[in-house]
């Protein structure tokens, strides 16, 4: 079988095509710069509550990273909740957790709401302890969310993990059911469709170049054309450009990695994840995993750190392969179909953000939970910036970092020391 560099999830649905490009408009109340999940979110609400919208995006819609992902909705941040304690405290810590619980909630009423097909299910996901230290971690974890969020996670031990998982690889694990999973590209052509019928344009092949300053808002120049605004909303994530550099400088694109079998036997696909689980790892070089509706293995990981090319693509499907047969030898014989790369937006402080700089607003750095987080993010920054509130959401309440001494400008020449030091801490710890 040929290995095809395509995302595998671009087959189970029409994307947005060149047949929805919108004629540019030439002035809007707002300008989301972004098609992917958190923008179309913002988009759809700002439109609901009255705005002229036009979603600005330099590919085609849902291109990026909120099509090409796990497809993981999950609880949490990527942060664990008492590193997040220890930097800000009990009080924004948990209006943190309760948000990620309420974004899961926000994706499960617009699936609702707009009626989009896309296997959403609340399967609950399943953190697993690669060694006797991870799982000691893992049972700290559940007493204390349940101590000090009263929210309930259940801790697998060794011997009863073949319940949960059909592989002896690893020591434990921890399964919260309140987590999901969904097609993550038939959930993005969904919300792109919602926001065409609440009235946005939604322009592709328009990537913005410059962003000027004018006395009735923004001008923006893009390879379509000039476009006036009043207000500006930029949601790139691990794709924002030096059109903005402000933000450039403030996220870091790194790249994430997934292969998809060839569709397995009913019988086996139900053997290895019984529960249909979203699976991950607790390495910092981690793997996760779930199964496609058509019981596809999706499996992927950092097998590589910097953004997606034809040569990552190929030498981290290759790595995946065998860290996939290294969890279920049983899949030996089972070629992998499909290979391809998406880029996550991750700031200097791993956290998600929301905010304005220079007159410009932005959510930005989910870190790979943008899914459930870059749904509730979008709708809730909508709201904030009509009702002129943004300062009040959590997200707005600690710093947007830089890069220590200014050593960075939007192109990450450290990802291999960072690979190599994530490396080391697997290995140490």
């Amino acid at each position: 079988m040929t290995l095809r560099e395509k995302v595998y999830w671009h087959d189970t649905v029409e994307m947005p095509s060149e047949e929805i490009l919108a004629v540019l408009p030439s002035n809007v109340d707002m300008a989301v710069i972004g098609s992917g999940i958190p923008g179309l979110s913002a988009a759809r609400q700002l439109a609901r509550r009255g705005l002229s919208v036009a979603v600005l995006e330099a590919e085609m819609v849902g291109w990026g990273a909120s099509s090409r992902n796990g497809g993981m909705a999950l609880t949490g941040l990527k942060l664990d909740a008492e590193v997040v304690e220890a930097r800000y405290g009990q009080e924004l810590t948990r209006q943190l957790f309760e948000d990620s619980l309420a974004s899961l909630t926000t994706v499960e009423q617009i699936i609702d709401q707009e009626h989009i097909d896309c296997g959403f299910a609340r399967t609950g996901h399943l953190f697993l302890a690669n060694k006797p230290a991870h799982y000691s971690a893992l049972q700290h974890e559940a007493e204390w969310y349940a101590h000090h969020f009263n929210h309930t996670t259940r801790i697998i031990p060794r011997d009863e993990l073949d319940a949960e998982i059909a592989s002896d690889v690893y020591y434990g694990g921890l399964v919260d059911e309140t987590s999901a999973g969904l097609n993550p590209a038939q959930y993005t052509a969904g919300l792109a469709k919602a926001s065409q019928r609440a009235g946005v344009a939604l322009c592709p092949k328009a990537r913005v170049i410059q962003i000027e300053k004018i006395a009735t808002g923004f001008k923006l120049k893009t390879v379509r054309g000039d476009l006036v605004t009043r207000q500006v909303l930029v949601t790139t994530g691990g794709y924002t450009s030096a059109a903005t550099p402000q933000l450039q400088c403030r996220i870091i694109p790194i790249g994430s990695y997934i292969i998809a079998s060839q569709p397995l036997p009913d019988s086996l696909a139900r053997q290895l994840i019984p529960h249909n689980r979203m699976v991950f790892d607790y390495k910092h070089f981690l793997n996760y995993y779930r199964l496609s509706a058509d019981h596809r293995m999706i499996f992927g990981g950092r097998a590589a750190f910097f953004p997606e090319t034809g040569s990552t693509i190929r030498n981290s499907a290759r790595i995946l392969k065998q860290e996939m047969i290294h969890v279920f030898p049983q899949l030996m014989d089972c070629e992998a179909e499909y290979a391809w790369g998406g880029t996550l937006d991750f700031a200097f402080d791993q956290m998600p953000h929301t905010g304005e700089l220079d007159g410009i607003y932005y959510v930005l750095g989910f870190a790979g939970h943008g899914v459930a987080l870059g749904t509730h993010l979008g709708l809730r920054m909508a709201n904030a910036i009509i009702e002129d509130n943004i300062r009040e959401l959590p997200y707005n309440k600690y710093t947007f970092p830089t890069a220590p001494l200014g050593l960075y400008n939007g192109k990450p020449w450290f990802l291999p020391l960072i690979g190599l030091w994530h490396r080391i801490l697997d290995w140490l710890y």
